[in-house]
């Protein structure tokens, strides 16, 4: 059983031969001596983690088509870094997984019924996997990613705070978020810079899994102080933009870090702690949400909305648009119609119900399907199964050398979590503020991979690269 699930997990992928055969592969390093003369590429990696430290702060405040000039920036830069490159970098199974998603993305723009639709949203794919790939490379230095994390939380904690003003003193809501027919239909929904509660959900889910791994990695009592706050400052927010995909997000974001953190400190606790601790904390947890349901009126409102079917107007709009999407995927089951949501845009209308114009399908699996047909879908399950797979022997392989950075590969997970469970239900996941953090998530994962041998040791890693920040 093992074997197989190693199989399928590639979790003994090594690409060696195939890489060294590879005519391709070998344009890596080929300027390899010029860089070693180059001032500015001698800080390559550093320069890396500027360009996406740019995007990450300005992402809530700007343009998507300036968040894509950004993206095209970067790509150019990683070409040139790929092809200056003094050591030639590995291909880890989550880096294959992606390729190969791309491959069948691009099939599906060749057998796609609008190809120039379908290639605008090809290309728009194609920036983001390489930021994966351009992030999984500067995620190697645990300073750089120590630099990086504590942007997404810096600029996190601004967008959370200026949603939480809002809270306090009223905004102008500037779409008809809440059902007309409800008894909360006028009430306050904050979006902060991202004018969508929905999106700023989203958005803020990285944040709090990352807020919270701060407060175990981080030393000294100011910056475990200021962990804590951020923590209570995006979670708030989220509350406050009442979005119910968001509230599924955070509770299987919670979920998930309680059950990493149990594998985390497994070996600090005792028998009866290892036996008790998760139906104790789960039982409590469970209980407080239920007398909070039961308690607040705007809460217990917005959850029960979720079980009211079609009598409620945003679950009615979801399902028309659904049952379309569905006859979409089964006219064109194999590949799809290609990616993006221009393509999606000129094929939905001849599905829709009337009324019910969509711009994407409101499920991240139901758009992959429509995108890239069942093949695309198997293949975006398989690359988030093996990623979880490489995360968690990161996670257990860091633990046992002591390393903290498992506590990032920790909060990457849970807030990937977080981000499919609204994804079911919502697809801002597509916006790029929140795709840019989905591939970094990936990319903090792929970036520590170290494959297993074959009799199930695990390489040994440099126990002084312990991620800390300095008070």
């Amino acid at each position: 059983m093992n074997s197989t699930w190693d199989q399928i997990t590639l979790s003994y992928f090594s690409a060696k031969t195939w890489l060294n055969a590879s005519y391709v592969y070998r344009i890596v390093g080929l300027f390899s001596q010029w860089r070693q003369g180059s001032f500015l590429l001698q800080w390559g990696e550093a320069l890396g983690a500027l360009l996406l430290s740019i995007v990450f702060l300005f992402s809530p405040f700007v343009t998507t088509g300036l968040i894509g000039v950004w993206l095209v920036a970067i790509t150019a830069y990683w070409g040139l870094l790929t092809l200056s490159d003094t050591e030639k970098p590995g291909l880890t199974p989550i880096h294959l997984l992606v390729f190969v998603y791309w491959g069948i993305s691009a099939v599906a723009v060749a057998f796609s019924p609008v190809k120039a639709a379908a290639f605008a949203g090809f290309i728009k794919l194609t920036l983001y996997l390489i930021f994966f790939a351009f992030s999984a490379r500067i995620l190697r230095s645990p300073r750089l990613t120590n630099w990086l994390i504590s942007v997404i939380l810096g600029i996190g904690l601004l967008v959370s705070s200026y949603g939480v003003r809002q809270q306090i003193f009223g905004v102008e809501q500037l779409a008809t978020w809440n059902d007309p027919t409800s008894e909360f239909a006028n009430a306050t929904r904050v979006y902060s810079y991202l004018e969508n509660p929905n999106l700023l959900s989203s958005y803020i889910l990285p944040a709090i899994a990352f807020s919270i791994s701060a407060f175990f990695v981080w030393k000294g009592l100011f910056p475990k102080v200021l962990a804590a706050t951020m923590v209570m400052v995006n979670i708030a927010c989220l509350y406050f933009t009442g979005s119910r995909g968001g509230w599924i997000a955070i509770m299987a974001l919670f979920f998930t870090f309680l059950l990493l953190l149990f594998v985390w400190f497994n070996n600090h606790l005792s028998p009866f702690w290892r036996k008790w601790l998760l139906p104790v904390v789960f039982g409590s947890l469970g209980g407080l949400l239920f007398v909070a349901i039961i308690s607040v009126d705007p809460l217990r409102a917005r959850v029960m909305s979720i079980f009211a079917g079609r009598q409620d107007s945003s679950n009615n709009f979801r399902m028309n648009v659904w049952m379309a999407v569905i006859e979409m995927i089964r006219d064109r089951p194999i590949i799809g119609i290609g990616p993006g949501n221009s393509a999606f845009n000129k094929i939905y209308p001849l599905y829709m119900s009337p009324k019910y114009s969509a711009l994407s399908s409101y499920s991240v699996l139901l758009e992959t399907a429509v995108e890239t047909g069942l093949i695309g879908l198997s293949i975006f399950v398989w690359l988030i199964v093996v990623t979880v797979n490489q995360g968690v022997q990161q996670i257990q392989r860091l633990r046992d050398t002591n390393n903290l950075h498992g506590l990032w590969i920790i909060a990457a997970i849970s807030a990937m979590a977080g981000l499919l469970a609204q994804g079911m239900f919502d697809t801002v996941w597509y916006r790029p503020q929140v795709n840019t953090l989905w591939w970094f998530l990936m990319a903090l994962i792929a970036s520590q991979y170290q494959p297993k041998s074959k009799d199930n040791v695990v390489d040994s890693v440099d126990e002084t690269e312990v991620l800390t920040v300095n008070s």
